[in-house]
């Protein structure tokens, strides 16, 4: 008898541990995505990280997973044989790791014009000194060549004239991130370039050598900077025109907040457009097929593209931005028109080595 009950319990056991098979393999079928791992700069990672987002992309069947590190890191110091994709902030990086990895195409899903963020006292200060004026378009721009005559004269604050709002004894100098990892301020540091060369884009080592001393202070005198752009801006938000009165950020960073209604953005903060701009244009480089769905996917997908225009991002499909503008009122550019093209990654990274080379 005891012999009996132990063969049905076993029979009994097995049909137990066969049924939760089959249901396991159920549920994991059901329930199968993709891994994708990706490396993106750091202006990014609050899109990928959306829960939304996340659930767009399973919805394709994939969970893309992500890793921050500065653009220009992700050309000279990133293993990228560990990612499906890399995702620089701009056309240079993205090309240069498309030709070191033999890439065949590349995908720009999004892009921001470089900004300014600063204060309400900031900019009328500098529009009494000259630069920043109104654009009669709904924005203010800060001229470049005006700028970059104050950085030559190594002029502080508090020489300003008709100043009693922010009576600061440093230089007047935009904040940026580290040059040497940053995509942020090597955008920065393209257009400056193209004023301080007679308004043309660097092409040559001649050009280099005659324009890094006229550049460099305006990079090397602000002392330290972060490595990335998220941690500049989460300074510029939290800490004031005391710490950051001038800070370069992308138009996507600033107007995220604005689309969101978070409070982030105080009612004394302002965005106003470099003239000249330059666009940073995110580009994301497959390095694999599964890569390469994730760049389609953040081109054609028109929830993607949604999410994408919510965190400030201009997407292939403008309605999506320009809808948010209206709603919010945002003090977005509608139409940029000086906008110039930065050098090709060589020709940028070779003023970075050389302007890094006279450091202190």
């Amino acid at each position: 008898m005891k012999r009996w009950i132990g063969v049905i319990l076993a029979v009994v056991l097995a049909g137990v541990a066969v049924v939760a098979i089959l249901l396991g393999g159920r549920e994991d079928q059901g329930q199968k995505v993709a891994v994708v791992r990706g490396v993106i700069g750091s202006e990014k990672k609050p899109f990928f990280d959306d829960p939304r987002v996340k659930a767009a992309f399973a919805r394709h069947g994939l969970r893309v997973e992500v890793d921050t590190a500065g653009s220009r890191q992700i050309v000279t110091d990133v293993d990228l044989g560990e990612y499906a994709f890399a995702f620089p902030s701009s056309v240079p990086a993205a090309e240069r790791i498309k030709r070191d990895r033999q890439a065949t195409t590349t995908f720009s899903p999004f892009y921001s014009p470089m900004a300014v963020a600063t204060f309400e006292p900031i900019a009328a200060l500098l529009a009494r000194a000259g630069v920043i004026s109104d654009s009669d378009k709904g924005y203010q721009t800060l001229d470049i060549k005006k700028y970059l005559e104050l950085v030559a004269k190594g002029t502080r604050w508090d020489e300003l004239p008709d100043n009693s709002a922010y009576r600061a004894r440093k230089r007047v100098l935009l904040t940026t991130t580290d040059i040497r990892t940053s995509n942020s301020a090597a955008m920065y540091l393209s257009v400056i370039g193209y004023v301080a060369n007679g308004e043309d884009v660097i092409s040559s080592d001649a050009q280099i050598a005659k324009i890094a001393p006229i550049v460099a202070p305006a990079v090397l005198d602000q002392g330290f900077a972060e490595s990335t752009s998220e941690a500049s801006f989460d300074d510029y938000l939290a800490l004031g025109a005391g710490k950051t009165p001038l800070l370069v950020v992308y138009e996507a960073q600033y107007l995220s907040h604005v689309f969101a209604g978070d409070g982030a953005i105080k009612p004394d903060m302002r965005l106003v457009y470099p003239s000249p701009t330059v666009l940073s244009k995110h580009t994301l480089v497959p390095l694999d097929g599964q890569g390469t769905r994730v760049g389609e996917l953040l081109t054609k997908d028109p929830e993607l593209l949604a999410l994408a225009a919510a965190y400030g991002f201009r997407t292939t499909d403008p309605q999506a931005f320009t809808g948010l503008v209206a709603k919010t009122k945002a003090p977005a550019a509608a139409d940029l028109v000086d906008v110039v093209e930065p050098p090709t990654y060589e020709r940028l990274d070779k003023l970075i080595t050389t302007i890094d080379a006279t450091r202190p």
